[in-house]
């Protein structure tokens, strides 16, 4: 961490810690990681240096959530998903820092607004058929668009964490169902893109190093949002996602 001074350092293991808690308990929490980060390192570099940080709390949370994950609805994201990430990685390759962060920003706000709107809608449609209305209307087109936004989002920044929330959280999940699909998601995920990473030049032995002493408050915030998770009501912790999502888009933007 040579070159850094020391409010650097701390914001990059406050932003290490939350890595950690969202992985285990609020997955928007995640996008506070990616703004801390990029604010203390250059936009592309950062986006190399927290990726490992990301496995070591996604291999934490599939130990913990791992018998709670949906594969059928797995399953039916990864084939966008892996485009998606195909199409960032072009992305990254030709575009600069500020374009490519306002594009992120923009296109979550998009899908933060399109989520309020249609929870709205579904309550609407329970309360004038006196019953449950079907979160996802089309479920294949669902996992389309958000599978396409989900891995082009984490392969430009990191960014996925958003979309997906917002897809399980449209989808009715409940916390363990959230996040159990989630952590086996990014763990699979994260993994894929390490190589169009590492080819892109985002990954430096530098960074490396960073990550292996940052990795220690990872397991720190895993352990204290694992401790915290079952105290959430699933209304609350519907709302921290979608709050933490809207803030780092607009973070984003600036």
């Amino acid at each position: 961490m040579s070159g850094l001074s020391a409010l650097d350092i701390t914001l990059l293991a406050v932003a290490a810690l939350l890595v950690g808690f969202s992985k285990t308990a609020i997955g928007g929490v995640s996008s506070i990681s990616i703004a801390l980060f990029a604010a203390v390192l250059p936009a592309r570099e950062s986006t190399g240096a927290l990726l490992p940080l990301l496995l070591v709390g996604d291999v934490v949370a599939v130990r913990a959530y791992r018998r709670h994950a949906d594969w059928p609805t797995l399953i039916r994201l990864f084939p966008s998903v892996a485009v998606g990430v195909l199409v960032g990685a072009v992305f990254v390759a030709y575009v600069d820092d500020t374009v490519m962060r306002r594009t992120i920003g923009a296109l979550l706000l998009t899908i933060v607004a399109y989520h309020l709107w249609q929870r709205r809608n579904r309550k609407d449609q329970k309360d004038q058929k006196g019953g449950s209305a079907e979160p996802w209307r089309n479920r294949h087109a669902a996992a389309l668009v958000f599978g396409l936004l989900a891995g082009f989002t984490t392969m430009v920044a990191n960014a996925g964490g958003p979309a997906m929330s917002l897809y399980l959280l449209s989808s009715g999940y409940t916390k363990l169902g959230f996040l159990g699909t989630y952590a086996w998601f990014f763990l699979i995920v994260n993994a894929f893109k390490l190589p169009f990473s590492a080819a892109l030049g985002l990954l430096t032995p530098q960074s490396l190093v960073q990550d292996a002493v940052l990795a220690v408050a990872v397991l720190i915030g895993a352990f204290i949002g694992r401790a915290c998770v079952h105290r959430l009501d699933q209304k609350v912790f519907e709302r921290l996602v979608i709050l933490f999502t809207a803030l780092s888009s607009l973070n984003l933007l600036r």
